[in-house]
């Protein structure tokens, strides 16, 4: 199987983007079939909506969310106008909300990381991979 992409523009909205981007996530999984247990699948939206939340909180809001589907893979690419890259927030207090969607991504996911817009324009592209449904 080739790989299948669904592109969703969001140009820097906030209100109301993760909750979108959400539905469009489950819209692709469930065409793609992919994988079929309901935890994986609520373990993509998490991770999408902590990539989401942190381009709306940090990066003037996200430009579009990209995923790639292949029999091995779940690439989410989420890009934003910030060229700062995504960093911890030094240890606090854990009964505080925020701070932790690093922690998530790095528990949830196979690998994630970022890299300048391609396009020549200022910003980033941060992605993540989670394994597919034939993977191993």
């Amino acid at each position: 199987m080739a790989e299948q992409t669904r592109r969703l523009v969001l140009g820097g909205a906030t209100t109301g983007v993760v909750g979108r981007c959400r539905d469009f996530t489950r819209r692709a999984l469930a065409d793609w079939q992919w994988p079929g247990e309901t935890e994986a699948v609520e373990d993509v939206l998490l991770l999408v909506s902590e990539v989401i939340t942190n381009a709306c909180l940090h990066g003037g809001g996200p430009r579009e969310l990209v995923l790639r589907h292949t029999p091995d893979r779940l690439r989410v690419e989420v890009s934003d106008d910030s060229s700062e890259p995504p960093r911890r927030r030094p240890p606090g207090d854990r009964a505080l909300p925020g701070g932790h969607g690093l922690i998530v991504l790095d528990r949830l996911s196979r690998g994630w990381g970022w890299e300048p817009s391609a396009d020549g324009r200022p910003g980033k592209t941060v992605w993540l991979e989670v394994s597919g449904q034939d993977a191993p």
